[in-house]
C-alpha cells in the first residue's frame, strides 16, 4: 500500500508545487538591490503619475486572470503573434503608466542585474508597493516567477469580470479560478482607487429602462452630478469618474461604505451590495477597514501565485513586451 500511498501523496501536493518554488529572498543573491529599486522607480511614478497605482493594480489582476500572473499581458504584437493578450477588447483600456512603471523597474534591473528578474516578479513587486503608497496594506510578495510563453487575445474571454455580466457569471469566473465569494468581494475592493469610463456605466445613468431612465439604486445628487460629468461620453470617450467619489486617491474601506448609500458606479458594483451571497462581505468590510485589509490582503497573496510558472515553463525576457525569441 506505500506506492499507492505515495502517488496520492504526490497527487495531493500538486496544486501547490510551483507555488514552493517560490521565495521571499528570491533574489537576495543574484539581485540584492531588487526590493530598494523597484521602491525607488515606484516612488518616482506614483508621485508625477498619482494614478499609477490603481492603474497597476489594475493591470496586475488582468494579468493573473489570464494565464497566471505571467506578465503575458505585456506581449505586443508581431508579424508571428498578431494578437497578444493586450489586443483583447477588455485589455484595450488598460493604462500606459501601469506599462511604463513595470518597464521602468526592468530597464533599471536589466543594468543592474541583467537577465535575472522576470517582468512577472517585477509587476507582482510593483503593485504591492504602490498599494503601500496609497494607504493600502502591507502583505508578503513570494518571488521566482518565470515570464510566460504564451499570450493570446483568444484566450482572455470567460476569465476577466465585465459590468455587463450578472453576479452568478462574476461569482463563477472567480469560483474557477479558486477564489470564495468573500474572496472575490475583498479583490473587488480595490475599486476603491481608480476611475472608470463613462462608456462603462452610461446606461445606468440615460438608458436604465423605458419608463426610468436612470438606475433608482444610485443616490439622486450623485446621479445629477455623473450626468453632467458623463453628458457627453458618447464622443468623448475618454469622459471617466472615480470609483470611490468620497476617498479617490486613498486605498480604505469607503468604497463599500459607499455601496451602501448609492454611491457605486458600476453595476456591478452595485450588485455586490444587492445580492444575498455578497451583501454580507460589503457590510463586514465597511464596518471594519481591518477585516477588509486582512481579507484583501490575503486574497492578493493567492492572487499572485495563480497558475505561476516556474523552471523550465517560462523566462525571463530581456524586454517585458517581447518573447526572447519569436514563438510560433
Amino acid at each position: 500500500m506505500a506506492f499507492p500511498l505515495l502517488l496520492l501523496l504526490l497527487f495531493l501536493s500538486a496544486p501547490f508545487a510551483a507555488e514552493s518554488k517560490l521565495d521571499l529572498d528570491y533574489y537576495r543573491k543574484t539581485c540584492p538591490d531588487f526590493d530598494r529599486t523597484v521602491r525607488d522607480i515606484v516612488t518616482q511614478k506614483q508621485i508625477s503619475n498619482p494614478t499609477t497605482a490603481a492603474a497597476t493594480l489594475r493591470l496586475f489582476f488582468h494579468d493573473c486572470m489570464v494565464e497566471g500572473c505571467d506578465a503575458s499581458v505585456f506581449i505586443s504584437p508581431n508579424h508571428v503573434n498578431r494578437h497578444p493578450e493586450r489586443d483583447a477588447d477588455i485589455n484595450l483600456s488598460l493604462p500606459g503608466d501601469a506599462f511604463d512603471v513595470v518597464v521602468r523597474a526592468k530597464t533599471a534591473l536589466e543594468l543592474t542585474c541583467p537577465g535575472i528578474v522576470s517582468c512577472a516578479d517585477i509587476l507582482a513587486q510593483t503593485t504591492r508597493d504602490l498599494i503601500i503608497m496609497v494607504g493600502g496594506p502591507f502583505y508578503k510578495v513570494r518571488l521566482g516567477r518565470k515570464d510566460g510563453f504564451i499570450s493570446e487575445a483568444s484566450r482572455v474571454a470567460g476569465n476577466l469580470p465585465s459590468v455587463g455580466l450578472t453576479m452568478d457569471n462574476i461569482i463563477k469566473i472567480f469560483e474557477n479560478k479558486g477564489f470564495t465569494v468573500d474572496e472575490m468581494v475583498a479583490l473587488t475592493g480595490g475599486h476603491t482607487i481608480g476611475f472608470s469610463h463613462c462608456k462603462e456605466f452610461a446606461d445606468r445613468l440615460f438608458h436604465y429602462s423605458k419608463t426610468t431612465p436612470t438606475d433608482p439604486d444610485i443616490h439622486p445628487k450623485f446621479a445629477d452630478a455623473l450626468r453632467l460629468t458623463c453628458a457627453n461620453y458618447a464622443t468623448d470617450r475618454s469622459m471617466a469618474a472615480f470609483n470611490d467619489v468620497m476617498t479617490p486617491g486613498k486605498f480604505d474601506n469607503m468604497y463599500y461604505q459607499n455601496l451602501q448609500r448609492g454611491l457605486g458606479l458600476l453595476k456591478t458594483d452595485n450588485a455586490l451590495v444587492k445580492d444575498p451571497r455578497t451583501k454580507p462581505a460589503v457590510d463586514r468590510f465597511a464596518a471594519d477597514q481591518k477585516a477588509f485589509f486582512e481579507a484583501f490582503s490575503h486574497a492578493m497573496e493567492k492572487l499572485s501565485v495563480l497558475d505561476i510558472k516556474t523552471g523550465p515553463k517560462g523566462e525571463v525576457r530581456r524586454r517585458c513586451d517581447a518573447f526572447n525569441s519569436i514563438r510560433t
